[in-house]
């Protein structure tokens, strides 16, 4: 075990989970790690909030959402909160990982034109397999 990792972005929402959840089962199969990632910017955060404490909330949300699937897996995985836009972020973290899997948030075209795609950019920068797991049916 650990010859093998896949790196999944995190961000506390339900693509982020469905990711993390997907990544979990997919290390489990391979026996691989996994390494999950959450980038943050201090530039996007809450006008009131500090850079300090925008890093700390990413890292209290990145340790729950894992604390909430890591419990019944076995999976080695190592938590990382990186300062950063998250394509950039991800696509580092990837760098030498067998996979990097993302959540996708299904919103629409102009969404997606207006204010770009972390998906989509992964998809065309990363130098490993990327897997998006869709948006939920509803």
């Amino acid at each position: 075990m650990g010859d093998h990792r896949i790196v999944v972005g995190v961000d506390g929402t339900d693509g982020g989970r469905r990711a993390l959840d997907w990544a979990l089962h997919e290390a489990a199969a391979r026996g691989s790690t996994v390494q999950a990632v959450m980038s943050w910017r201090w530039d996007t955060a809450e006008p009131t909030q500090s850079s300090d404490e925008t890093q700390r909330a990413a890292q209290r949300t990145l340790r729950a959402e894992l604390a909430a699937q890591t419990a019944t897996t076995r999976v080695p995985v190592a938590a990382e909160v990186v300062e950063g836009r998250a394509a950039d972020v991800l696509c580092d973290a990837a760098r030498d990982a067998d996979l990097l899997v993302l959540g996708s948030h299904g919103h629409d075209r102009l969404y997606h034109t207006v204010l770009g795609s972390t998906a989509q950019e992964c998809v065309e920068n990363a130098h490993c397999p990327v897997v998006v797991i869709p948006a939920a049916v509803r």
